[in-house]
């Protein structure tokens, strides 16, 4: 496949896990009544990552994040070569899911982006009031444990054909276990997506959200290799 197709399909698959994900907390999360909450929200998430991954896998591999590329060429799963230009891809299709979900959202009166934009954040901007070493912690175990699941899924000793579906629903579960600490990233695209818009506080934590997952996802490429020796 061309790199250029693969980097196509990277920036739509992320705009898609961006729109539709974050879009599902900002869009569809907020109702008292009729919203989706915080479950609704976690499984949006995974059911992009689960929708792409059918969708584009076959083209691209659906990374739709830079921690997912980072820890599969840490794996031996991915080319050195195509490592940035992936994760540029990724940013920008984030950027752009996020402008559409803007320019949805802003068609509402009294929206306001700088309220937090679906953005990650800890400390006084954790959902649930959790400091940075929750934070650090949450989002290094919990992107570990996701590249795992991938690296696992996409096995060739793996059963064929259901590794999107363990992808998809193990993202759902990591955001049921961490939107309270740092309203989940595990995917520094998707934070750097929103916190562009958000324009405050998520940019001078988005240090966090990228230096976090990429631990993780170098943990598990080490490990998973270890298990493949």
């Amino acid at each position: 496949m061309q790199l250029n197709k693969k980097l196509g399909a990277e920036f739509i698959g992320t705009f898609w896990l961006v729109l539709g994900g974050c879009g599902s907390a900002v869009l569809a999360a907020g109702y008292p009544e009729l919203g989706i909450g915080f479950v609704g929200v976690a499984l949006a998430f995974g059911l992009t990552v689960l929708t792409m991954a059918y969708a584009i896998g076959h083209i691209s591999g659906c990374h739709l994040n830079p921690a997912v590329s980072v820890g599969l060429f840490i794996g031996g799963r991915f080319s050195k070569a195509e490592l940035v230009p992936y994760i540029i891809a990724q940013v920008l299709g984030g950027i752009a899911g996020a402008a559409i979900l803007y320019l949805i959202a802003s068609g509402k009166m009294g929206f306001d982006a700088a309220a937090g934009f679906a953005s990650n954040g800890y400390g006084e901007h954790s959902p649930d009031g959790y400091g940075l070493v929750a934070a650090l912690t949450t989002e290094i175990v919990m992107t570990f444990m996701f590249l795992i699941i991938i690296l696992g899924a996409t096995d060739k000793r793996a059963p064929v054909g259901f590794a999107p579906i363990a992808i998809g629903l193990g993202l759902t579960l990591i955001h049921l276990i961490s939107i309270p600490v740092t309203n989940t990233s595990v995917n520094p695209a998707r934070s750097t997506a929103v916190a562009i818009f958000q324009g405050d506080w998520a940019i001078s934590q988005l240090w966090l959200f990228w230096v976090a997952p990429i631990i993780g996802a170098i943990l598990a490429g080490i490990v998973y290799k270890w298990f493949e020796e």
